[in-house]
C-alpha cells in the first residue's frame, strides 16, 4: 500500500512510468523461422521450443477492438538446439480471425468489445440484430494445453484449438460440449505424473449453474485428429447462488485432491444474454462483492466425491495458482491473490494505451497481488471445539478455525516487506515436472512494477528471500522454468522469459535458476506485442 502511495504522488508532479503502447500495437506474423542473435551463452543441453500465446492483432480496418483480452491470437515460437535459436510467429486461423479479416472489419464479438452492425444492412435491419444471439468466439489467446499429448492453443470459452507445434498451423477446432456436458474450461489444467489433464469447466440450465471438475485420459500424442474421447465429469459442484456464479480463472490439484475456489467475482446470467441489446461488451456483466465470502469446494481426486467441510475465508480473489500439497493431513494451497477483483475487466486499450499522468493514475488504481498460503485440515473430528486453530504445522502460520457454519481459514503471507517494491507478484511458476502437488522450496514470477511485469522474481519460501532481474525499460512475460537433464536440487535448469521493450530489439532471455543470473538471451529483429502464457516443448 505504501509503495502505491507513493507512486501515486510522484505521478501528480512528474509521470513515472514508461509508456507501453508499443507493448500492445498489431504487428505482422513472422511464419517462416528467423535467425536469432545470440548474447551470452544459451546452455546446449536445451533442446525444444518455447511455445507462447497472446494477442497480436488489435483492429480490422476501421473497427478496433476495445480490451486487451480481445486482440487476435498469436502464437510464438522459439525453437533452440546447440545453442542457437530460431524465432516464428502465426496468427491462430480461428473462425473470429478469419471473418474479420474477410469483412475487414469485426464481425465477432469478444470479451470487451461488441461487433459492429453490418453497415450494408439498413436502419431497421441493424437494430433488430441486436436481439440475435451473437456468434461465439473462438479466438483462443490465452495459453498452449497439452491433452493426450497433442497442443492446442486455449482461452476460456468452449472451443479449442488443435495446433501443429513445430509449424504452429491452425489445426481443427474442437467444441468441449461434443465430448462431454459443458459450456467451458479454463486455460490453465493441471497434469498428473500418468499423462492424465484435470480441468474445470461449467454448465447452466434448468437445473442451475454448476461447476465441473473434468478429466481426460492420457494419450500418446500421435493422433491425426483432435481426440478428447474418455473425457468425463469427475465432480459437480452447484453455484452457492445460482442466480450469479462466480468467475474463474484456474484451479488447485495436489495429489489426492482438487479445490475449486468460489470466489465473489460475480456473473449475472441475465445481463450477459442481454449485454448485447444493452449495447455492453462482456465484461460489464461482472462485479467485485467484497461483502461476500471465498468458498474453497475440496473433491477428492480420485474418486470425485466432495469433502461435506465447508471452508471459507474472507473475500479475496486468485487467478493463478503457485503449487499445492498435502502434509500430516493437511492441504497447503499457494496462490497469488488480490483484495480487489474489479481489476480484470481494467485492461482496455485505452487504459493500456495511456501515457503520463493518466498512466500512472490507472496504474495506482489496480490492486497488488501477493502470494498467500491457505492451509485446510482434511480430518475434522466432529467434537472439535470452535473457535479455536486446528493447523499444527510448525512452518506457517496459517490459520483454520472451526465455526458453527464450517471452518474459517486465514491466510500466511509468503513474502517479506522486500516485495513491496517490485509490485507485488503474478503468472507464478515452479519446477512443475518434478515437484507440482509435492512439497517445494522455489517459485518464479513477474514482478509489477508496472502495468505489465517490469521484473522476474525467484522466491525461495525458507525465509521468503527474493532474488531479482530487472531492468529500466524492460518488460518479460511470465517465467518458465526448464530443468536440467543433470538436475539434483528443485532450482537446477534455466528459467526463460520473452522480454518486451517498446525501444530495442525484444528477446528471449535464459537466466540461471540456482543463481538468477543471466546466461544468455536471443535477440529478435521483428517486434513482439506482450503476451500471456506458454510452455516449453521439449524435443529429443
Amino acid at each position: 500500500v505504501f509503495v502505491s502511495v507513493e507512486r501515486y504522488f510522484i505521478s501528480r508532479s512528474v509521470p513515472v512510468l514508461v509508456f507501453i503502447g508499443p507493448l500492445v500495437c498489431s504487428v505482422e506474423e513472422t511464419p517462416d523461422p528467423i535467425s536469432t542473435v545470440i548474447k551470452g551463452e544459451i546452455p546446449s543441453w536445451i533442446t525444444g521450443s518455447f511455445l507462447r500465446n497472446g494477442p497480436g492483432r488489435f483492429e480490422f480496418g476501421e473497427s478496433k477492438f476495445n480490451h486487451w483480452f480481445d486482440g487476435m491470437a498469436l502464437m510464438h515460437r522459439f525453437h533452440i538446439k546447440d545453442g542457437q535459436a530460431t524465432y516464428s510467429s502465426c496468427f491462430l486461423r480461428s473462425d473470429s480471425y478469419v471473418q474479420n479479416a474477410e469483412k475487414n472489419r469485426i464481425v465477432v464479438s469478444e470479451f470487451g468489445t461488441l461487433a459492429t452492425p453490418d453497415p450494408c444492412k439498413n436502419i431497421f435491419a441493424r437494430f433488430f440484430s441486436r436481439f440475435q444471439i451473437p456468434k461465439a468466439t473462438d479466438n483462443a489467446g490465452v495459453s498452449f494445453v497439452k491433452y493426450k499429448g497433442d497442443f492446442y492453443v486455449s482461452t476460456e470459452i468452449n472451443f479449442m484449438r488443435r495446433i501443429d507445434p513445430v509449424s504452429l498451423e491452425t489445426k481443427e477446432k474442437v467444441d468441449w460440449s461434443e465430448y462431454i456436458a459443458i459450456n467451458a474450461a479454463t486455460a490453465h489444467p493441471h497434469y498428473d505424473r500418468d499423462g492424465a489433464t484435470y480441468n474445470l469447466g461449467n454448465s447452466y440450465g434448468r437445473n442451475g449453474f454448476f461447476y465441473h471438475i473434468l478429466r481426460v485420459p492420457p494419450g500418446n500424442g500421435k493422433n491425426d485428429v483432435a481426440d478428447l474421447s474418455g473425457a468425463e465429469i469427475l465432480c459437480s459442484i452447484p453455484a452457492s447462488d445460482p442466480r450469479k456464479p462466480s468467475y474463474y480463472h484456474s484451479f488447485v490439484m495436489s495429489e489426492n485432491y482438487i479445490v475449486f475456489i468460489e470466489q465473489p467475482i460475480k456473473l449475472d446470467p441475465l445481463k450477459f444474454m442481454l449485454y448485447r441489446v444493452a449495447g455492453k461488451s462482456f465484461h460489464k456483466v461482472m462485479s467485485w462483492n467484497p461483502e461476500l465470502e471465498t468458498i474453497f469446494h475440496v473433491a477428492d481426486r480420485h474418486t470425485g466425491q466432495l469433502i461435506k467441510t465447508k471452508y471459507y475465508s474472507s473475500a479475496m480473489f486468485t487467478l493463478h495458482q503457485i503449487n499445492a500439497y498435502e502434509d500430516n493431513g493437511y492441504l497447503i494451497m499457494d496462490m497469488c491473490c488480490g483484495d480487489d477483483g474489479t481489476v480484470i475487466g481494467d485492461f482496455t486499450m485505452e487504459n493500456l494505451q495511456a501515457s503520463g499522468e493518466e498512466l500512472d493514475k490507472f496504474f495506482n488504481s489496480l490492486c497488488t497481488n501477493l502470494p498467500r498460503r491457505y492451509v485446510l485440515p482434511l480430518d475434522i473430528m466432529e467434537d472439535e471445539p470452535n473457535d479455536h486453530n486446528l493447523i499444527n504445522l510448525p512452518y506457517t502460520t496459517a490459520t483454520a478455525v472451526k465455526t458453527v457454519t464450517g471452518v474459517f481459514l486465514s491466510h500466511e503471507d509468503l513474502y517479506n516487506d522486500d516485495l513491496l517494491q517490485y509490485g507485488g507478484l503474478e503468472f507464478p511458476q515452479i519446477n512443475y515436472t518434478y515437484y507440482n502437488a509435492r512439497p517445494y522450496r522455489y517459485f518464479y514470477a513477474c514482478g509489477f512494477g508496472h502495468v505489465f511485469g517490469d521484473s522476474l522474481l525467484k522466491m525461495d519460501l525458507e525465509g521468503k528471500k527474493l532474488k531479482v532481474w530487472r531492468h529500466a525499460g524492460l518488460f518479460p512475460s511470465e517465467p518458465v522454468f526448464v530443468p536440467a537433464p543433470d538436475a539434483k536440487d528443485e532450482d537446477d535448469g534455466v528459467v526463460m522469459s520473452v522480454v518486451i521493450t517498446p525501444r530495442e530489439s525484444s528477446f528471449l532471455l535464459v537466466l540461471d535458476a540456482k543463481t538468477f543470473t543471466e546466461l544468455g538471451r536471443a535477440e529478435v529483429p521483428v517486434d513482439i506485442p506482450y503476451g500471456t502464457h506458454g510452455l516449453f516443448n521439449e524435443m529429443s
